[in-house]
């Protein structure tokens, strides 16, 4: 995969996560407007998070570092590619059965050892029954993305990209239908949260038809391939599990505070938008391309791929990140802020956005830095480091909760972020050139934060300017869309003045695409 082949499915990618994180900024207002922050949504969002932790610990990260990877290389070398996904097809709807099974009958025990907080109060019991009727959901996503992975090993990027989409247009039209018939609006959500699922597997189990590999069910087969799949597995799923753990010491932190875990997960949802659209994009693009690229022993086109994965994602996140620093209550209150959600939760959850913010730049720099792992088979490596991260969380977390509150998960987060990424670098270092990023990446970092720097101080003029605007009813919307123009403006002026990055070049990339 060349540079700009590389840049093309890291835009396509983002385009649909964008459509997605854009659609789910629509679910997320509805759920605020609607539900509001409190008994209910606490519970909803502790029992939704259940499918979503294991399905990344059992699928999107297993299967990322070790499946796409020894997929990619069967495909290439056109080694039964297609035998090995459908062993892997097989083995893992097995696990996911059995697991679902188990969640559905310990669901209590499962709730109170994610969400302990919420023992004693009638959140418990909700959520226990929210958990029951949502957690199948990680059955038909955990095997989507088997699916996706092999879209993405072959280079075909957006059904794969698109499928997220189904969940918030599903979620969106089941609200706006309870609402529109007098309904139970948090009954209609949790219930069509696993048809949601079914319709995103079905988009992408289709796509990989059409794309001439027929993948179906079998008896599960223990063979050297699957053998060595789950060697590599286990370490990334551990991986992939102590980050889920890091949201879970959040979660348990955060449910002993009355509307902490609505807060601390509408704060999630803002900052997201750029780490979905950005970081996970790359991540999904450069992982089967360094992964050939080592299977060819071509490191110069490597080192360039990285390169120029880093450099894409800095000058797309830095200046979000310094957006959601120093503007983000204007954000969270247009977004947010209306029907039962008050302007203290808009304060509270802003709070959270800043600080969120200011380790945005870490967990993309993460998305960037795992594929160099992950493309060798070393899933042990993240693994230890996750480890280490996770530790420095829970300790952070629990031991600032009782001098600061509520947000202290978002400060232990956004710190185990970056020492993530310290442990990450330097563990790449012994990888050789192909791990370093090049001397164009440094000639335009610091152009990329100047620029950066210059969007900030005039965000935070403008942000004084509009103030009267963007509290007021109805005019907060055209507000806000004149700040962000105003921000996008001064970045994209400021970076083309001292050479962050091209305009011409971009064009260049577009065109290529067409």
């Amino acid at each position: 995969m060349k540079p700009i082949k590389l840049i093309s499915g890291v835009m396509t990618v983002g385009f649909w996560t964008l459509a997605s994180r854009i659609l789910g900024f629509v679910r997320e207002i509805m759920i605020l407007s609607l539900i509001g922050p409190g008994p209910v949504m606490d519970a909803f969002v502790a029992a939704f998070r259940l499918p979503n932790m294991f399905r990344r610990f059992f699928a999107e990260g297993a299967f990322n570092a070790a499946f796409v990877p020894m997929f990619s290389k069967k495909y290439e070398a056109d080694e039964d590619p297609v035998g090995f996904a459908r062993d892997a097809l097989s083995g893992l709807a097995l696990v996911l059965t059995i697991l679902t099974a188990l969640a559905l009958i310990f669901m209590p025990a499962l709730v109170y050892a994610t969400a302990g907080g919420l023992a004693g109060d009638g959140r418990f019991d909700l959520t226990v029954g929210y958990g029951r009727i949502v957690f199948p959901y990680i059955f038909f996503i955990s095997l989507a993305a088997l699916f996706s992975g092999v879209l993405n090993a072959t280079g075909r990027f957006a059904a794969a990209a698109a499928a997220p989409v189904l969940l918030n247009i599903f979620s969106i039209l089941s609200m706006a239908i309870a609402h529109a018939v007098g309904g139970e609006v948090i009954t209609w959500l949790v219930w069509t949260i696993p048809f949601a699922g079914i319709a995103q597997l079905a988009l992408v189990w289709i796509a990989t038809d059409r794309a001439g590999i027929k993948l179906r069910p079998t008896r599960p087969r223990w063979t050297p391939d699957m053998k060595m799949l789950v060697v590599t597995a286990v370490p990334a799923a551990l991986a992939g599990g102590v980050m889920q753990i890091n949201l879970l010491v959040g979660q348990w932190v955060a449910s002993s505070f009355d509307s902490a875990i609505s807060w601390l997960y509408s704060a999630d949802r803002l900052y997201q938008l750029p780490l979905g659209v950005v970081g996970i994009a790359v991540g999904i693009v450069l992982l089967p391309d360094l992964s050939r690229r080592l299977k060819a022993q071509d490191e110069t086109g490597g080192r360039e791929a990285f390169s120029r994965a880093g450099e894409l994602s800095l000058a797309l996140t830095i200046p979000s990140a310094v957006a959601l620093m120093v503007v983000p209550l204007p954000l969270v209150s247009v977004l947010f802020e209306r029907g039962a959600t008050s302007h203290a939760d808009a304060q509270a959850i802003a709070l959270a956005v800043a600080i969120y913010g200011l380790g945005l730049p870490s967990f993309v720099l993460q998305k960037v830095l795992q594929p160099l792992f992950f493309a060798r088979h070393d899933t042990k490596s993240p693994f230890r480091y996750a480890a280490w991260a996770m530790v420095i969380n829970a300790v952070l977390a629990f031991g600032l909760a009782p001098v600061i509150g509520w947000f202290a998960p978002a400060i232990a987060t956004t710190v185990a972020g970056w020492v993530m990424v310290a442990m990450l670098a330097n563990g790449a270092r012994k990888m050789g050139d192909v791990a370093r990023f090049d001397g164009r990446f440094y000639s335009r970092l610091w152009r990329i934060c100047l620029a950066s720097a210059v969007m900030g101080g005039v965000l935070w003029a403008a942000h004084l300017a509009l103030s009267p605007w963007l509290y007021t009813q109805y005019v907060r919307y055209l507000a806000l869309l004149v700040l962000i123009a105003i921000g996008s403006l001064a970045y994209g002026v400021s970076g083309q003045m001292i050479g962050a990055f091209s305009i011409s070049e971009l064009r260049g990339i577009i065109r290529r695409r067409k």
